[in-house]
């Protein structure tokens, strides 16, 4: 993998692809397995993150797409995996478009690989915490049209953006971009007040050198003056749980939480 990509720092993680590596994907180094394995054998029970907040991902995904939102910006999508957003979108609405934003050189390799056949799919690379960027790139102007609802989704992303960048002001600039009608789909890590929480949250600063996990609050705060969507900004394993025909991978939706996954919360709102 490293000679495909001889622009790739592989002395320094990247949290795309060590969420790959705790998702059970491929497209990783050694580097940032060592990160994996620390959350899989220091925090045993951690992955349940990961998972719990794919899943959220892909049946939030899943309700946009029935609501009749044909457009969609994935912010901090991370490297391609089973269910990427674009596939639920266009597997409901075969119409979607999607444009997928991050800054690791690899995902935009891999996706533009995925994607070449996909003429309602394109992958951009830039930094969320620049979004006028992102709403002037070519590819966003040439493929998404927002005098028409668009859903943004920050799925486990503001979490790794410090107070002094301004998460609040990320999703606002949005909120005034889009249309009416438009949906947000926001995951984010929670501070649990325990023990699982702090030791995790240090390691992922002590990694990234940067993220911070926030309170329920803080959270809520995060969605401004959206309308958010029942039942709220709840543990991602209890947003709209999947019912039988649709059972979620992280098994029944009546099982009692771990802590692991009450700490990553969902919400989906919309822009009235």
């Amino acid at each position: 993998m490293a000679e495909g990509f001889p622009d790739v720092d592989q002395s320094k993680p990247s949290i795309a692809r060590v969420y790959d590596y705790l998702l059970g994907g491929k497209d990783n180094y050694a580097v940032d397995r060592v990160i994996g394995d620390t959350f899989t054998h220091d925090l045993p029970g951690s992955v349940a993150i990961a998972h719990a907040n794919r899943q959220n991902l892909i049946r939030a995904v899943r309700e946009i797409a029935l609501a009749g939102i044909e457009q969609f910006v994935d912010m901090g999508s991370g490297l391609p995996t089973a269910d990427n957003v674009h596939q639920v979108a266009q597997h409901h609405a075969p119409g979607a478009r999607v444009i997928y934003v991050d800054s690791d050189p690899i995902v935009l390799a891999h996706g533009r690989a995925l994607l070449e056949d996909n003429g309602h799919t394109r992958v951009i690379q830039a930094d969320v915490r620049d979004p006028q960027s992102i709403r002037e790139h070519p590819e966003i102007t040439s493929l998404i049209d927002f005098d028409r609802p668009v859903a943004v989704i920050h799925s486990a992303v503001l979490h790794h953006i410090n107070d002094d960048e301004g998460p609040h002001s990320i999703v606002r600039y949005w909120q005034e971009q889009v249309a009416s009608g438009s949906y947000f789909f926001i995951s984010h890590f929670r501070s649990g007040g325990n023990p699982e929480t702090a030791e995790a949250e240090a390691l992922l600063q002590a990694t990234f050198g940067r993220g911070r996990w926030r309170t329920d609050e803080e959270i809520r705060d995060l969605f401004g003056d959206l309308e958010i969507l029942e039942p709220g900004i709840v543990p991602s394993s209890l947003w709209r749980p999947d019912t039988a025909e649709h059972q979620s991978r992280i098994g029944p939706a009546e099982h009692e939480l771990t802590v692991w996954e009450r700490l990553i919360v969902g919400g989906l709102a919309r822009k009235p």
